[in-house]
């Protein structure tokens, strides 16, 4: 009886034990994509279960009621999870991108980010699906402290310029930019086929020599996983885009007010007797603003791998249209991508991605005189668009019998303008990289590679026959000009990795290669004449019948070529004590026999004094410091061709047999001592972690010195002949400029319960740019222009690069008696009446004149920041990313001083009578001296601007499954959402590009502002 009582007993306990099992199914993806993830360690929080997800991310295991699970994949946050009940879950694990093992990309190796004695910057997967730039450059825009992206235009295509650390150089600054290993252009590229972005600043990068003067940005793209079934993924949106900000000009009615006071002033009858019937008149910004122009991209990848092989295919499409011209303004790229690893036997693998880029983009001029934002701005609200016949309007250039005619030959309807502009613009590259890695011996590995760019460039203008009434723009005679380029390089790279430690303390890495570098191409520029029709359509130089005495057509071919050799030790001492240092030995044919070979050294050094025995180990106010320093030489071989060679390239008139004959003659006067330009970087600074890794603060100080910068037009005797046509003076290496700043990077994040979490980063840069030499007998450099032909910026010593230079002001003369006192100004074109701009006798000899110009402006920011905001609750993400520019100056160049033109609103407050402004001058027809270049017109650009704000939902995966989708998001965002600054322009952000003439607003096309709508799917 006992012992079955005892069974009894049993039995029940051992069902009550079953009883408190559970059985947990479900599977375990990434967070960023919904890809299933194969081989997470999933087990019981303080106990001894276990299982592994399979190809799919699935698992399934039997634990008690309670237990904690725990996810665990290298390179990926631990997720815990606590259960109750039998269940199906889906776990999303989010990249480890943060921890300090993290594996940064150096050129020709990585390293992990808390060994990194360099100023290193990183953009994330994360940051760039965020952001989901037009073009990866913008990418960088206030993400990266140091680095500042700049727009050359909104306009569809248009291109983008990088500057790290400031402007070093008066010629090529960009800088160097390398896929997977080869040289690239980051805008060939789809943002979703992009992991991340490594930016070197400082003498990190000068294991790439003589092409790392100016910073370099490394780019990998995505790869496949191995033993992952394929996944498809599929992105796309939709935007409408508009313009962020039209120019308060005056109407009708204003402007004809205005008029007749300007004309009374000076003298002459009213040329608008009766304003009563103007009203406001044509709004010429409204007539070539668009609204709602469309934005569309689709892109689809294909991921997977098995035991042996990966790969990562993707295509994608992007069609964009411009806010200005519709079809003339147009823009469309397509992309097609495959990228391979293989382990082709147990110690060899492959490695190689494929990249073919396919652009097209119709434009028109812009960001110069004559533009047709410029001719929008200055053409009168009088006039209509079209005439009575419903043709465009003609604009005058001035008749005494027409009110508002003295528009000058430049002005044109902005309408017709479009309507005749005609090009077209194609490009395909192919580019890409293979790649093998052999391992020698455990520590020993050997990497071959070679990368390739192949692009073709054809181009089509017409020149349509069309008159603007007596213009400068019109065209008597039909023709198209036609252009075909094919540029070519390859890089082929072969180094050595050596790793080893000893006795667990002293590591070592040692890396020894060589890069041999071909860069050549050629092109054919060609013009014909009377196109048939005077049509875009029979635009092509073999339908033309007309001819010219002169050459119409032109080519060129170009061979140039770098053999190097590089070395690297790396260094630490039980992981606590960094020490790296690089040597690169450059060969060039860019240089002659004298300076073709150059050695760029550099060395860093880092301490983790948080590793160290005396730091607090368990504290939670500072949790990882490190201490950095680095120093090395680097170069920039970017000054163009055979600039070491004398050429016949210039243009000469002989007599022979008593007749003349053109021929060719000396060109540019050679300099055999040319050599490339050399930047050195100094760099201290700190990593550091607080408050329970919450707080990541990262703080850089540094001296970018760039020195032997190319001066073109050194003077010379004229006896050696560079006066005549197409000649020109020689060019040599007689400049040099530093740049010292500070940077700062903060980011935090927490989580707050199980369900929200956010992070918030912040990054600034403080910057002084300075000219400390400038050695070609004037002792500056001029370069932009101001109206047609006035000089307006420099490069001189002791003076930020480009500076500009011009006339200081001291208000408005409000009366006689106070243009008695001053100095004479009649040398700037008429003596000063009351109402005119009073200038500053800056060398005091009592008298205005030119040597009485100076500093009046600065277009390098002092400080550039950026911010962002990111965070997760339950489904719902959101982010916001924001940039500013403080500091700035920008040169107003977009307002024509013809009399008759119109005017910027601020004009009203005017100079009327004594005392009632002293910021505007008055208005008259009268000469003045109020148009020279001066700081009236040079204002503050500071902006802040707010680049984009993104709201998405993913719908949660347990019931996206069930149609085999492994993630669903929807999303709604706006790029450029708004813009705060003073500035009176379209952009106070943009640039020409050109680093001796950035500052210089010639009426620049504004970045648009775009509503998107988008999906993401992974299947």
């Amino acid at each position: 009886m006992k012992s079955k009582l005892f069974l009894i007993a049993f039995m029940l306990f051992s069902s009550f034990c079953i009883a408190q099992n559970v059985e947990i199914s479900g599977q375990v993806n990434e967070a960023a994509n919904g890809l299933p993830i194969p081989g997470v360690y999933v087990t019981v929080k303080d106990a001894e279960l276990s299982t592994v997800t399979d190809i799919d991310g699935n698992f399934t295991i039997a634990v008690p009621s309670g237990a904690t699970l725990v996810f665990k994949y290298l390179g990926f946050k631990d997720v815990e999870r606590v259960v109750t009940s039998s269940e199906t879950i889906t776990i999303s694990m989010e990249e480890n991108a943060e921890t300090l093992d993290e594996v940064v990309v150096i050129g020709y190796g990585s390293q992990k980010k808390r060994q990194v004695t360099g100023a290193v910057g990183v953009v994330n997967t994360e940051n760039i699906q965020d952001l989901k730039p037009i073009k990866m450059e913008q990418a960088l825009q206030g993400t990266v402290a140091g680095v500042n992206v700049t727009t050359q235009s909104g306009a569809p295509g248009a291109g983008l310029d990088i500057r790290i650390r400031g402007i070093a150089s008066n010629g090529d600054a960009k800088p160097l930019v390398l896929i997977d290993g080869y040289i690239g252009e980051l805008s060939d590229l789809n943002f979703d086929d992009v992991a991340d972005i490594t930016v070197l600043k400082d003498a990190q990068a000068a294991i790439y020599g003589t092409a790392g003067g100016n910073g370099v940005i490394l780019v990998t793209t995505k790869k496949g996983r191995k033993n992952t079934k394929l996944s498809l993924s599929y992105n796309s949106y939709i935007g409408l885009s508009e313009t962020t900000r039209k120019l308060p000009l005056l109407n009708a009615t204003e402007y004809a007010l205005l008029l007749n006071e300007s004309y009374a002033n000076g003298g002459q009858p009213l040329p608008f007797p009766d304003v009563s019937q103007l009203g406001a008149g044509t709004d010429w910004q409204d007539q070539i603003f668009d609204t709602g122009v469309p934005i569309i991209s689709h892109s689809i990848s294909a991921t997977g791998g098995g035991d042996k092989v990966t790969y990562s295919i993707s295509a994608s499409n992007l069609d964009q249209d411009g806010i200005i011209g519709g079809s003339k303004s147009h823009f469309d790229r397509n992309t097609f991508r495959i990228g391979m690893t293989a382990d082709l036997l147990d110690n060899l693998k492959l490695n190689t991605n494929i990249i073919y880029t396919d652009l097209n983009r119709q434009s028109f001029n812009e960001n110069v005189l004559g533009s047709v934002l410029f001719n929008a701005i200055n053409t009168p609200a009088t006039y209509s668009p079209y005439d009575a016949n419903g043709n465009f309007t003609v604009l005058p250039t001035g008749s005494a019998d027409m009110p508002g005619s003295n528009l000058g030959n430049e002005i044109i309807n902005p309408l017709a303008q479009i309507d005749n502009t005609f090009n077209d613009w194609d490009y395909k590259k192919f580019s890409g990289t293979f790649g093998l890695d052999y391992q020698i011996i455990e520590g020993l590995t050997a990497t071959a590679r070679i990368g390739f760019n192949t692009a073709d460039t054809r181009e089509r203008v017409f020149n349509k026959e069309v008159t603007y009434g007596g213009k400068v723009f019109d065209n008597v005679r039909s023709s198209v000009n036609q252009s075909s380029i094919n540029d070519n390089d390859y890089t082929f790279d072969a180094f050595i990795n050596y790793t080893k430690s000893f006795n667990d303390a002293h590591n070592f890495e040692v890396t020894l290669g060589n890069t041999i570098y071909k860069t050549f191409g050629e092109a054919l520029y060609a013009t014909g004449f009377d196109v048939p029709n005077n049509s875009w359509e029979f635009a092509d130089i073999s339908l033309t019948t007309g001819y010219l005495d002169a050459k119409t057509a032109d080519s060129y071919k170009y061979d140039e070529r770098r053999l190097s050799y590089f070395g690297r030790l790396q260094y630490d001492y039980k992981g606590k004590y960094l020490f790296s240092a690089m040597l690169r030995r450059d060969s060039s044919t860019r240089f002659g026999p004298n300076n073709r070979v150059a050695y760029f050294p550099s060395v860093s050094g880092g301490w983790i004094a948080s590793d160290e025995s005396f730091f607090p180990q368990k504290s939670d106010a500072i949790t990882f410091l490190k201490l950095r320093a680095s120093y090395g030489v680097l170069g920039n071989d970017r000054i163009g061709d055979n600039i070491y060679l004398g050429l016949l390239d210039g243009e000469a008139t002989y007599v022979f047999n008593n007749s003349l004959v053109n021929g060719f003659a000396i060109g540019r006067l050679p300099n055999p001592d040319i050599t490339w330009e050399e930047a050195r970087k100094f760099n201290v600074g700190t990593d550091l972690r607080v408050w329970k890794d919450k707080i990541d603060i990262t703080a850089d100080y540094f001296i970018d010195k760039k020195k032997d910068l190319l001066i073109v037009n050194i003077p010379v005797s004229g006896i050696l002949g560079t006066y005549g046509p197409g000649g020109q003076n020689p060019t040599a290496n007689a400049g040099s400029v530093e740049n010292r700043g500070f940077e700062l990077g903060l980011t935090y994040r927490e989580q707050i319960g199980d369900d929200f979490k956010f992070k918030v980063g912040y990054n600034v840069t403080f910057l002084k740019n300075e000219v400390t030499e400038v050695n070609n007998g004037t002792g500056f450099v001029e370069g932009g222009n101001f109206g047609l032909d006035t000089p307006a910026t420099r490069m001189e010593v002791g003076k930020p690069l480009g500076y500009f230079y011009g006339y200081q002001t001291d208000g408005i003369f409000q009366n006689q008696e106070e243009v008695a006192a001053h100095p004479s100004q009649i040398a700037l074109g008429a003596e000063a009446q009351p109402g005119d701009i009073r200038f500053v006798d800056v060398n005091g000899d009592g008298v205005i004149d030119t040597n009485d110009r100076t500093d009046i402006g600065d277009p390098i920011p002092d400080a550039t920041m950026g911010f962002n905001l990111n965070f997760e609750y339950k489904g719902f993400d959101f982010s916001a990313y924001a940039f500013a520019s403080l500091g700035n100056d920008m040169l107003r160049n977009y307002e024509r001083t013809l009399t008759d033109v119109n005017r910027h609103r601020y004009v009203l407050d005017r100079w009327t009578g004594e005392g009632t402004s002293n910021t505007v001058p008055r208005v008259t027809t009268a000469a003045t001296s109020n148009n020279v270049l001066s700081d009236y017109y040079v204002e503050d650009a500071s902006y802040c601007r707010i680049q984009t704000v993104q709201l998405g939902y993913t719908i949660n995966p347990d019931f996206t499954k069930k149609a085999l989708i492994t993630k669903l998001r929807f999303y709604v965002g706006v790029n450029n959402l708004y813009t705060f600054t003073k500035y009176k322009g379209f952009d106070p952000g943009a640039s020409s590009g050109e680093p001796l003439s950035s500052g210089i607003d010639y009426g620049f096309y504004p970045v648009p502002r775009t509503y998107l709508f988008g999906v993401n799917v992974n299947f």
